[in-house]
C-alpha cells in the first residue's frame, strides 16, 4: 500500500495523532500535511493539499475534523477526489466498493471517533466494485 496522506484541523489533531500510531503499528506509513497542534487552523486549507496530493499521486488519505463534513465537502471540490464521511465499517466498505473512494473522512467529536480503527481497516481493506454499473457510476461523478 501507497503512503496515506493525513490531515486535520485543531479539533481533529487528537484523533490524527491516534490514527498516524494505528496505521504506523500496521506498517502503513503516512504524510501528515497538519495541523501539527491544537492551536486554531482553517480546515480548508489542510484538505485542499491533502486532496490534492492523493490526486495527484492517486494515493489514499485521511481527513479528520470536527464533524468531517467540513474537510469532506472541501476535499469534494478537487478534480479526482472521491472523498467519503464514514460513520461507521458499513459505510467505509460501501464507498470504497461502490464509489471508489480516495478519502476516508472522520469526525472526531462524533460516535465515528469511537471506531475509527475498524472504519479505517474496512476502508483500507475494501476493494472497488467490478460491476459494470459501480464503474459507470464512478466515470460519471469523475466527469462532472
Amino acid at each position: 500500500m501507497n503512503k496515506i496522506i493525513i490531515g486535520s484541523d485543531h479539533a481533529g489533531f487528537r484523533l490524527k495523532e491516534d490514527i498516524k500510531k494505528y496505521l504506523e503499528e500496521k506498517k502503513i506509513s503516512t504524510e501528515d500535511i497538519g495541523a501539527h497542534s491544537e492551536e486554531s487552523v482553517d480546515y480548508p486549507l489542510i484538505a485542499k493539499e491533502v486532496a490534492e496530493k492523493v490526486a495527484k499521486t492517486k494515493s489514499t488519505g485521511i481527513l479528520v475534523c470536527g464533524s468531517g463534513i467540513g474537510m469532506c465537502i472541501t476535499a469534494n471540490k478537487i478534480k479526482g477526489i472521491r472523498a467519503a464521511l464514514c460513520y461507521d465499517e458499513e459505510t467505509a466498505e460501501l464507498s470504497r466498493e461502490h464509489n471508489n473512494a480516495n478519502i476516508l473522512c472522520l469526525g472526531a467529536r462524533t460516535g465515528s471517533a469511537k471506531n475509527y480503527r475498524k472504519i479505517i481497516k474496512r476502508f483500507l481493506t475494501t476493494q472497488r466494485s467490478k460491476e459494470e454499473r459501480h464503474k459507470r457510476r464512478v466515470k460519471e461523478m469523475d466527469a462532472l
